[in-house]
């Protein structure tokens, strides 16, 4: 049992845990919980990690499901955990590898594009709504919130192992890649012209989504077939980034249904 916090091992889940960098140097994140960890494609994880309570609960179950594990005392997994009430469970995970081959392969396919989203949250719960919503695949602009931030991890509650998802240089040229695919792309702007549910999306679809302060920028904007709005009651200027995806994201699945 590892007892103390100047472990080398946990000096290195720490940096894990806080550094985008050094995440993407090892090709790995952390996820934690027993959910995050017990959804994880198993040939992916590469450590697995639990506290000394949550071993004498659970380990003989582990080990029967074929997990091997090393046990920090609770006092040291409170140190690592990313949480204000820890789970006892935390693994380190090979980082998912995904192209966009693997989301326009389905027939009429069903595309999120994120230009600059900045909270982990909404990441997030974009995610597993997407999920929900039969979404093909999510690509984001390269200066997204990191998908494999341990908060963004958490709140996608299992679904970044099954969304496809890519980080795009240029996104730019991933929306024209979109287009070259007769996918229709459509930008959330509060400028749409028409309401998003006068829009027609049973074929290839994708809308473009914006930063949660100043929306999508106008270079994005501008490369969408066409400009959406969702009307809204009230004096409320806008809705939440996550929201706006989940009420266009149901559309489709409602009309495709």
């Amino acid at each position: 049992m590892i007892t103390s916090t100047s472990n080398q091992k946990v000096k290195e889940l720490l940096q894990l845990k806080k550094k985008a960098k050094v995440r993407n140097q090892e090709g790995v994140f952390i996820a934690e919980g027993s959910r995050m960890v017990l959804e994880a494609p198993k040939d992916r994880i590469r450590q697995l990690y639990i506290a000394d309570s949550y071993d004498k609960k659970h380990g003989k179950e582990l080990k029967k499901q074929g997990f091997s594990y090393e046990v920090f005392s609770d006092t040291v997994f409170e140190y690592v955990s990313d949480t204000k009430t820890p789970q006892g469970i935390l693994a380190v995970i090979r980082q998912l590898d995904y192209k966009i081959e693997d989301m326009l392969q389905k027939e009429n396919p069903h595309i999120l594009v994120l230009d600059n989203l900045q909270d982990p949250g909404n990441l997030g719960t974009i995610f597993r709504t997407a999920e929900a919503a039969g979404v093909t695949g999510i690509l984001m602009s390269k200066d997204c919130v990191d998908i494999y931030n341990p908060k963004t991890i958490r709140s996608t509650m299992g679904a970044a192992y099954r969304m496809p998802f890519l980080y795009l240089d240029n996104i730019l040229e991933g929306i024209r890649g979109l287009k070259a695919h007769n996918i229709q792309v459509y930008a959330a702007h509060l400028e749409g012209k028409h309401s998003y549910d006068q829009e027609e999306y049973r074929n290839g679809t994708a809308f473009l989504i914006g930063n949660e302060g100043n929306g999508l920028r106008k270079e994005v904007a501008d490369l969408a077939d066409t400009w959406v709005r969702i009307p809204m009651e009230g004096q409320a200027e806008s809705l939440n980034a996550a929201v706006a995806a989940a009420v266009l994201m149901f559309e489709v699945s409602r009309q495709r249904r």
